[in-house]
């Protein structure tokens, strides 16, 4: 039996009470049982459409590996997230590896540059942390919402040019009509764009490394909402 996670309530700016309120009753999100799963998430509403925002001078200057951060990854980190991936029968590996490892790689290389509040919030928070998180755009997707490992046969496409990803045996974000987000890549018809201003996050986290995942999610949830979001639990 799955266990439900409920939306639960914590104070909002009274500008965007109403709105928030109506928007965060329309989605569910249910998680299949995993032994090793410590799941976050939380929801998001920006104060503006993300390409009418930019990110702060503050927040990008954490887009660095010596940056003054709350968290450091390192290799026991690295295992246990890359364990949790492995449990369903996914090979996280190569083209494959958890997003938090990218992002070290990329940042190392020069290679990541600022893309939105929402993208830029979530890849600080995943380089320092080393957990993966995904970030999905709740317009682009249809409820109901639920975390499962993938069966076999199933891909989708997680990027712009078409590129496709096995999923089989990985945990991913499903909705309505199919798997659209995960620990490696996430779905590209679920990403962030010029228009969003709701989103879901989902932190990745370990059974391996106990209270790190909650913690990540206090500190991710405190960036958003010093770039001006509002954020809400979705179960604890």
């Amino acid at each position: 039996m799955s266990i439900f996670y409920k939306l639960v309530s914590m104070p909002l700016r009274r500008t965007t009470a109403a709105i928030v309120g109506s928007l965060y009753k329309r989605y569910m999100l249910t998680v299949d049982p995993h032994p090793l799963l410590d799941l976050r998430a939380f929801e998001t509403l920006f104060p503006r459409p993300l390409g009418e925002m930019h990110s702060s001078p503050e927040l990008l200057g954490l887009l660095s590996l010596t940056a003054a951060a709350p968290f450091q990854s390192d290799e026991t980190i690295r295992e246990a997230v890359r364990s949790m991936l492995r449990h369903g029968g996914f090979k996280p590996a190569g083209r494959s590896k958890p997003a938090s490892e990218y992002l070290i790689k990329a940042v190392s290389d020069g290679k990541l540059p600022p893309i939105n509040v929402a993208v830029d919030a979530c890849n600080v928070v995943s380089l320092h942390s080393g957990l993966p998180i995904s970030v999905v755009d709740l317009d682009r997707v249809r409820p109901p919402l639920r975390v499962s490992v993938a069966p076999p046969s199933t891909s989708y496409i997680f990027n712009s040019a078409g590129q496709t990803i096995d999923l089989a045996g990985l945990l991913c974000l499903f909705d309505a009509e199919g798997p659209c987000g995960n620990a490696v890549k996430d779905a590209q018809r679920s990403k962030t764009g010029p228009e969003t201003r709701h989103t879901l996050s989902l932190i990745w986290g370990c059974t391996a490394l106990p209270g790190r995942a909650g913690q990540v999610e206090a500190w991710y949830r405190a960036l958003l909402e010093k770039e001006g979001a509002t954020t809400k639990s979705v179960g604890t």
